[in-house]
């Protein structure tokens, strides 16, 4: 498939060559929830719940990866594995006062939950408000 490749393009030399400005954080102990507080204090801290298990989750979470350009490079995105860490998404839900949602995006700013986002709502999020 080669010279189809040089002739209509190659998706996979595209997908290489885009950069991820999305870093994510891997949310794993209710210890973080604490510094994700304090953090909040001087920028917005996003916390993504995702469920491995749900498709909606899976398509909705690539779509938010995309979101992401340069500009976005330094925003403090925490993602939680739901399946993997209930624990930590009650606890979410309980600190930041939001009803559990999966998918979800919540962002912190000041130690409270400013942006609460579900499902394909979460694509429609503007990021650069939280710079």
């Amino acid at each position: 498939m080669g010279i189809f490749d040089n002739i209509l393009g190659s998706n996979k030399n595209k997908k290489e060559n885009t950069p991820s400005y999305l870093n994510w954080i891997p949310l794993t102990t209710l210890e973080q929830l604490e510094e994700i507080k304090e953090q909040s204090k001087t920028e917005s801290i996003f916390i993504f719940k995702h469920s491995t298990r749900c498709g909606i989750s899976s398509m909705v979470i690539k779509q938010f990866e995309k979101l992401f350009t340069e500009e976005h490079q330094n925003l403090k995105v925490y993602y939680l594995d739901l399946l993997s860490y209930r624990n930590i998404s009650d606890e979410v839900g309980y600190s930041f006062q939001v009803t559990h949602q999966s998918p979800q995006l919540i962002v912190i700013k000041n130690g409270t939950a400013v942006h609460n986002a579900s499902h394909y709502d979460i694509t429609q999020t503007d990021l650069s408000r939280f710079i």
